[in-house]
């Protein structure tokens, strides 16, 4: 049977962490609310007052009978079937550690434009979004890029990968966030981009894997936009 992904039509989000990781394994996958009446059903799940294990938001992925909230939560289910997770313990809990880092950083993206409340337009909290994303920009992004560029150079089996020697959800999930913040930050990037080689390396390499590449280039792969997390106002990528 197909997996079941719902979440919001229209955007990538947090979805698409989820998106590549079914993508990557060339694992069958229905993308419910893009479908014909698709909110509809995604919303029926979520007011379904008959489940034990409800989830509060999108994204969530059903399994036959299992519903699984959650990003990262939803890749520690999906990574040990679709072979992207190691077997060995600690790497696995390492691997799951680093999608959870990764969720932090999302959630940091996203507040450069919603410092304030997510309820409020950007266009209601623009000093505030000024300010936090100059942060950002100067602190935080390299904070986690440099954690990442960190755990590649130490790797044991070397900088292609971030755990282990084959692909996981975390070199997925951290391709994804560079793509995204080259799409919301161009210009901090392009300046500073050099200072974390091997994070973009990566990037590069996943980018170039044939189910990826293939998926990019398909219309199931949204493009950024600003009803995203990662979005580009040309004023908070002030230098």
């Amino acid at each position: 049977m197909a997996y079941e992904l719902y979440y919001w039509p229209g955007i990538e989000g947090r979805g698409e962490f989820v998106r590549l990781a079914l993508e990557a394994a060339g694992a069958p996958y229905r993308e419910v609310a893009r479908e014909p009446k698709g909110m509809g059903a995604m919303m029926a799940v979520m007011d379904d007052e008959s489940l034990v294990h409800p989830p509060f938001a999108p994204p969530f992925l059903k399994d036959g009978d299992v519903i699984i909230a959650q990003t990262a939560n939803i890749l520690a289910y999906l990574g040990p079937r679709l072979g992207l997770e190691p077997k060995d313990e600690a790497a696995a809990f390492f691997t799951r550690q680093l999608a959870l880092t990764i969720a932090d950083f999302v959630v940091e993206a996203h507040d450069t434009h919603h410092p304030v409340g997510v309820g409020l337009y950007y266009e209601d909290q623009k000093a505030e979004a000024a300010r936090r994303a100059k942060e950002f920009r100067e602190e935080r992004i390299d904070k986690f890029l440099g954690y990442f560029e960190r755990v590649l150079a130490i790797n044991p089996d070397g900088p292609d990968h971030l755990v282990g020697k084959a692909l996981t959800y975390a070199d997925l999930g951290l391709f994804q966030v560079i793509a995204g913040l080259r799409y919301a930050f161009p210009n901090t990037m392009k300046a500073r981009e050099g200072q974390w080689p091997k994070a973009i390396a990566l990037h590069d390499r996943v980018a170039a894997l044939p189910r990826i590449a293939a998926y990019i280039a398909s219309p199931r792969r949204l493009p950024f936009n600003e009803s995203g997390i990662f979005r580009h106002y040309p004023e908070l990528d002030e230098a």
